[in-house]
């Protein structure tokens, strides 16, 4: 995804159980910090000192630094935003410390290192909302402002930090929408729901969960029966699949909610692998968010009964431009929600080139 000639730094990250790309390199990232720390000392009123909100000398964004504490490119929809949000900053001369990673505990880790390292901006998505907090507190009294994007932070730092947020809410609304009307659509009057989340501990998760349940609390005759966490891991969530329609039966699930359309399309894999049918007259009713083109596919030839438009393309953008007005002395809301819209078989060819990218 790190085209030849961008100005994203590669820094050293512990390697992660679950998605971090590469190993441990301790010796490099002492240096490299050192190198930062450096510069950050030396640098002058342009250097990374946590001042990015005055902008650079000519008003823009050129030459700034942030350390990006994102989702690591193992995850699906974060290679897809790491790719679209490295082009738009890298076009505006930003430089982008690499700290992504899909391990909670590693992201904790690597904030703290960015903070060590004194960027004009820290941009981080939050797989652990609560573990996040003390790191987040740190960056505030070392004076280095930081941009939360797709998901919110816990509110005991809401006030210190800038946000760039999905509308994960209306997304598990939608998802309960769709279960609610697929099964009806089937004449049925009872049903029993699974659930695959992404990572637990976030806020993403928790936020959609919310929406979900108020939305299936209208329609108590469809009752839902498992809940687990995913970790947003399609080889995971397949294997969660399996063994819920193992331990239920084909006959005792009715729909089920993978939180993700790479999420959802191996809970569909997993029912055929068992002999259960899938949409139709009868099959069972999937639905998921976060929209991509194989999840637009299978809307169209019926085995997803709908998604969402949290595409990653959309965000990254979003979240590109907040920063660009930042780090050139803008002075953006503290937080900016990108909708999202609703996809099923009755609109998919209006959302089939925005979801397409990934």
């Amino acid at each position: 995804m790190r085209h030849a000639g961008r100005r994203w730094r590669h820094i050293g990250r512990g390697t992660a159980s679950t998605g971090s790309r590469t190993g441990s390199r301790l010796a490099l990232a002492g240096a490299l910090m050192a190198v930062t720390a450096l510069g950050a000392a030396c640098g002058g009123d342009d250097g990374g000192s946590g001042d990015g909100g005055d902008g650079g000398e000519d008003g823009s964004a050129s030459g700034k630094t942030i350390a990006f504490v994102g989702y690591g490119d193992t995850n699906q929809w974060a290679a897809h935003f790491n790719q679209v949000f490295g082009d738009a900053l890298d076009a505006e001369g930003v430089e982008v410390q690499d700290l992504t990673t899909m391990d909670p505990a590693t992201a904790v880790t690597n904030f703290n290192q960015a903070i060590a390292g004194s960027p004009d901006l820290i941009v981080t998505a939050l797989l652990d909302t609560t573990a996040m907090v003390v790191p987040i507190q740190k960056a505030e009294q070392a004076g280095i402002p930081v941009l939360v994007f797709d998901g919110r932070p816990d509110p005991a730092v809401e006030d210190a930090v800038m946000q760039v947020l999905s509308d994960n809410v209306s997304l598990g609304k939608f998802a309960a929408q769709n279960i609610i009307e697929g099964l009806k659509a089937q004449g049925k009057d009872s049903g029993n729901v699974i659930v695959i989340t992404g990572t637990a501990s976030s806020l993403v998760t928790q936020d959609r969960m919310d929406g979900f349940n108020e939305e299936m609390a209208a329609a108590p005759q469809y009752k839902v029966i498992e809940i687990e966490d995913g970790n947003w891991d399609p080889t995971l969530s397949g294997q969660l699949a399996t063994q819920l329609l193992a331990k239920h039966g084909c006959d005792g699930v009715q729909a089920a909610y993978g939180m993700a359309d790479y999420m959802a399309l191996p809970v569909i894999a997993a029912a055929k692998q068992a002999g259960c049918e899938v949409a139709g007259a009868n099959g069972l009713v999937v639905t998921s968010s976060n929209c991509f083109k194989a999840g637009i596919d299978a809307i169209k030839e019926g085995s997803l009964y709908g998604t969402a438009t949290e595409d990653p393309g959309t965000i990254a953008e979003a979240t590109a431009d907040y920063i660009v007005r930042f780090l050139s002395g803008e002075e953006p809301p503290q937080v900016e929600t990108v909708p999202s819209d609703r996809v099923t078989a009755d609109n998919v060819s209006e959302f089939a080139e925005q979801c397409s990218h990934a």
